[in-house]
Formats: C-alpha cells, structure tokens, sequence
C-alpha cells in the first residue's frame, strides 16, 4: 500500500548550511514517524523546501516536488510551514506561493496547507522546558531565564513568545524589535539579577544564535560576577518531529 500524501517541509532558508543540514535531519526523522505510525512497509515522501534564499522560488519547488509525489502514486502534498511566528511569511508568503503552484498543477494533486509550527504552543512549551531544566544546577537555582524570538512587527505577534514566557516563568526579548536582547539584559542586572540564562526561540544554530552567544560572552567580560548560561534552539530531534506529526492530517 502506498501513502497517499507526500509531506514538504518549509522554512524561511539560510545562507549558512546548518539550518539546511538540520532540516534535512528533522525530514528523515518524520519519515520515520510517519512510516511507524501508519504501519506501512514502505517509507513516506517527504522533502524540505525554502521560502527565500533558494534558486528556486518556493511555488516551483512545490510544484517540482509535487509531480515527484504523483509519479510514485500521491494524491495530496501536505505543506508544513516550519515558522515559530504568525508573522507575514506564515499568513501572505506561504499562501501566496500555494495558489500560484495550485494554477500550475491545477487538480492533479491536493495541496494542503497545515498549521504552522508556532500554533502549536503547549508542545511546544514542553519542548522548550526540556531545553533549560538540564542547565539548572544548584548554584544558580535563582536564575532568570530570557526566552529571545526573532521577533515581527506584525500585530500581535508578540502574543505567542509573551505566553510562552508566562508558562516558563520567563522574560520575553526580541532579535529584531523591542525590547532586545541588550536592553533586557541591561534591565534585568541593574535590578540585581547576577544569574541570567539565554533561551533562543529558534529552530536551529545559525548565524543569529552565533551572534547571541557572542553577545553573551562579551556582556561576560565586561562583568566577570555575572553568570550567564545560554540554551540550545529547538534543533532536529525526535521531540521534534513528533509535534510536527501532529500538524499533520
């Protein structure tokens, strides 16, 4: 029996090949969990596309992938938009691209869009707590952890990395708008917190989670008393994978 839907995995692309490697990681761990948990003999299809950054523009790489899917029996292509953020990538980009590659492949094949990775908040809550709990020890028990998203200028994009903070008892600070990684950091230890910890809200090691722990070490040696921990990103694990079975139908 072969399954009836590929599955594509989308993210906003990266010069810097870890992210890439990462994907293609994160992809063979849900083919796997798809092939387990539907009991098949035979492996899923599943690819990984980018949004930016890619030869291709991403309605020809569905499209691309998509008449792949078909020659090996597929009548659906789920799309998976590997965003953290509601920002405008997940609500105009995406679905953009979508209809363009719809009028080109017309009814051959069902495209479906699922929800994207960030809607997910509980699970992903209980990921990003096991990502700190390992980094707490008994000499830094009053650490104050700042969770850092890349941050949108979208209304009410906020929200998501504000709850987030809530549940994980968790200072919230952005890349790219304010309150930054700086001013929050700035804030926190002129009101005497001498133990911080850093949690990047982000998929994977790239050249922004470079720059945050460059940030770090200098705040580091400008103050030798402060004692700064920063987390890994999410990164491509099977925890991971799970909660992306979960966006699928």
């Amino acid at each position: 029996m072969k399954f009836p839907s590929a599955y594509l995995l989308v993210s906003h692309g990266s010069r810097d090949p870890r992210p890439e490697a990462a994907m293609q990681t994160l992809a063979c761990l849900l083919r796997d969990r798809l092939q387990q948990e539907q009991g098949q003999s035979t492996l899923p299809m599943v690819g990984t596309a980018q949004l930016e950054l890619h030869p291709l523009p991403l309605h020809q790489q569905i499209t691309a992938f998509a008449d792949r899917a078909r020659a090996v029996g597929c009548d659906r292509l789920q799309i998976l938009p590997l965003f953290l953020l509601e920002g405008v990538h997940v609500m105009e980009d995406i679905p953009a691209e979508i209809a363009k590659a719809h009028s080109i492949l017309g009814q051959t094949i069902q495209l479906d869009l699922r929800p994207h990775l960030g809607s997910q908040i509980n699970r992903l809550s209980q990921l990003l707590k096991s990502t700190i709990h390992p980094n707490l020890d008994s000499n830094s028990g009053d650490r104050l952890w700042i969770i850092l998203s890349h941050g949108s200028r979208r209304v009410g994009s906020k929200q998501v990395v504000e709850d987030l903070a809530s549940r994980l008892q968790a200072i919230p600070a952005y890349w790219s708008i304010s309150p930054n990684l700086e001013e929050t950091m700035e804030q926190l230890i002129q009101a005497g917190h001498g133990h911080l910890g850093i949690l990047p809200y982000f998929l994977f090691s790239g050249g922004i989670t470079d720059a945050i722990g460059q940030l770090a070490r200098e705040h580091s040696q400008r103050e030798p008393q402060l004692d700064i921990q920063l987390a890994d990103p999410i990164g491509a694990t099977p925890e991971l994978a799970d909660l992306i079975l979960t966006l699928t139908a």
